[in-house]
């Protein structure tokens, strides 16, 4: 978005341009119709006295057409210098606008922890970045593409300009503080040079990368990757499970929706549910009873998932659960055990 100066002073510009036509116009008729020069001519003559290059008369200059010239000359170095001043100061603002923009994104940025760093604005890392705005996750994306810099960078969208294979940028990007870095370059070669160097900088965060090929797969992973997501191979299965179980791939799909009338699924620290005096179980929690969310999954702090636990099953610190249930039920846990889901 534009800011305010910029949108003025561009307005000053066009009438600068406006004024400056008008100028060139009045001196062109005024020469054919005063002087009686032919159309090249009233041209040529508007030109050089509009520039006040010095040159001289196409042919000597009457009464009439030398007073035409003094006032064309006047009215022209106060168009122009008009112009020039304004096409300055627009040059000007607009580069201290864009310093003082980028300190105070940079700013922003440093004051960021536990963040997502995005690498490249592809249509992976636009994906990536619409669905951690929609959980309200803090990202920011590297891409060495200014156009699309100026064309997406918003208060809600971040951007550090520069090469994510440099240390210097995924340092500026603040790689030391942030949680889980993603790699959505187009190509599999700088990919695992970013994890590669992530790795060494952040040794605890968690790497996601995108790969082309499928012989990228164990280089990334050997590199550092914890997750190594092929797009192709992701969509060409989607198609297939949508002609051989239909219903339930779209089913699962809108689990994925955040939306005002679709069904959600959060997964939640069990350290915010209970009190280990006093709930021991997921039958403990009665979630179901207490805010209609329904538990459909388990993440044991080994790592270990369980699809549909038992409601015996007994929790244990560090551990989560996996919720189903529509907005206004999520809402309900969020607000009964007074959770941020945002930030779990």
């Amino acid at each position: 978005m534009d800011n305010p100066l910029i949108k003025l002073l561009r307005s000053k510009i066009y009438t600068a341009v406006f004024l400056l036509g008008l100028i060139l116009f009045v001196g062109i008729i005024g020469f054919k119709v005063i002087s009686g020069y032919t159309w090249v001519n009233a041209l040529y003559m508007t030109v050089i006295t509009i520039t006040t290059v010095g040159f001289g008369e196409v042919q000597p200059l009457d009464d009439g057409s030398k007073i035409f010239t003094v006032f064309l000359i006047l009215s022209s170095v106060v168009v122009v210098g008009y112009a020039l001043k304004v096409i300055t100061e627009y040059l000007l603002s607009k580069n201290d606008i864009e310093e003082l923009n980028q300190k105070k994104m940079q700013k922003k940025i440093d004051n960021l922890l536990n963040h997502i760093i995005i690498c490249g604005y592809g249509r992976n890392g636009k994906q990536a970045a619409k669905k951690l705005l929609a959980y309200k996750k803090p990202f920011v994306v590297i891409e060495k593409n200014k156009e699309l810099i100026d064309k997406f960078q918003s208060e809600l969208v971040p951007f550090v300009y520069g090469n994510a294979n440099e240390d210097d940028i995924l340092i500026q990007a603040g790689i030391q503080k942030a949680s889980t870095l993603i790699s959505a370059l187009p190509n599999d070669a700088d990919n695992l040079f970013v994890v590669l160097s992530a790795r060494q900088i952040n040794k605890k965060m968690r790497i996601i990368s995108r790969a082309s090929q499928e012989t990228s797969y164990q280089k990334l992973k050997f590199a550092g990757a914890n997750n190594v997501i092929l797009p192709d191979r992701i969509g060409g299965d989607h198609m297939a499970s949508l002609v051989v179980v239909p219903d339930l791939i779209e089913f699962i799909d809108n689990l994925a929706i955040v939306g005002d009338s679709n069904i959600n699924i959060e997964e939640v620290n069990v350290n915010q549910l209970y009190d280990t005096a006093n709930i021991k179980t997921i039958k403990d929690l009665n979630l179901r009873h207490k805010t209609g969310c329904t538990v459909i999954g388990f993440k044991g702090n080994d790592g270990e998932y369980i699809v549909n636990p038992e409601a015996e099953l007994r929790l244990v610190p560090n551990s989560k659960v996996i919720v189903l249930g529509r907005p206004e039920q999520i809402q309900k846990l969020n607000s009964v055990y007074k959770l941020d889901l945002d930030r779990i």
